[in-house]
């Protein structure tokens, strides 16, 4: 998969990209990725590319026309690249969302940065995307969280696959159950019995309805969705009554 990120700050990716499973990935070639800097396309003896708002008020706002330059270049030399503006304003990235993004072979990133981007831009791309309802100086850490949350989904990033099937979100919308390791025993705590047993059918179903539970104390909304046995709903219910008492 090969990723390009549009930004006024290519430096904030270099340690990022060189780091972990997804430096890893890049050393094998399963991803690729180019860092466009938008002064590359900017006019003028001082490369400007923001400036500040029609009608007034305080802050500055990324220029359309190097933005435009360097997306016209992309296009021209890579013509299926998926363009994806980074913008509170857009869809919440969602598990589903990071799976149909992990199956193109090129998208792009585009970082905003001071009070945003100039309007026009928005026409310019083919979807816009937000990690949360909040406010960043500018959408490199966005990137970096859509680039992770979708390069994982990539065959040959990740060493088992497994382990993406059994994480949060992954098929279903539910959390994911609790993990323990060595030692047996911490501060008093002891790990379940049933995740020493050796019995998978049982673990699977430990691991299940400990996923249900989770979900319906931290994030009921995701079971509204959910598929579920009657045996399942009879049990969270069960369990709901008796935290109740």
């Amino acid at each position: 998969m090969r990723w390009t990120v549009l930004t006024l700050f290519p430096e904030a990716f270099r340690a990022p990209l060189a780091a972990g499973l997804f430096g890893k990935a890049v050393e094998n070639g399963v991803l690729e990725v180019e860092l466009i800097n938008y002064r590359d396309f900017a006019e003028g003896r001082h490369k400007v590319v923001d400036d500040t708002p029609f009608g007034g008020g305080s802050g500055m706002v990324i220029k359309v026309e190097p933005v435009a330059r360097a997306l016209e270049d992309l296009r021209r030399k890579a013509p299926g690249v998926h363009v994806v503006l980074l913008t509170p304003q857009g869809a919440r990235l969602s598990q589903a969302g990071a799976r149909r993004l992990s199956e193109r072979g090129h998208v792009a990133l585009l970082c905003g940065r001071y009070e945003g981007v100039d309007e026009r831009i928005r026409h310019l791309v083919d979807e816009e995307l937000s990690i949360g309802d909040y406010v960043l100086s500018g959408g490199e850490p966005a990137a970096w969280v859509v680039m992770d949350a979708v390069s994982r989904l990539v065959p040959g990033v990740l060493g088992c696959g497994e382990s993406v099937q059994e994480e949060s979100f992954f098929e279903e919308s539910l959390l994911e159950y609790p993990q323990y390791t060595r030692p047996r025993e911490f501060a008093g705590m002891q790990v379940p019995e049933v995740l020493l047993s050796g019995d998978h059918q049982a673990i699977a179903r430990w691991r299940r309805r400990q996923a249900l539970r989770r979900t319906a104390r931290r994030r009921p909304e995701l079971l509204e969705s959910l598929s579920m046995t009657e045996e399942e709903r009879t049990w969270l219910s069960e369990q709901e009554q008796a935290e109740g008492e």
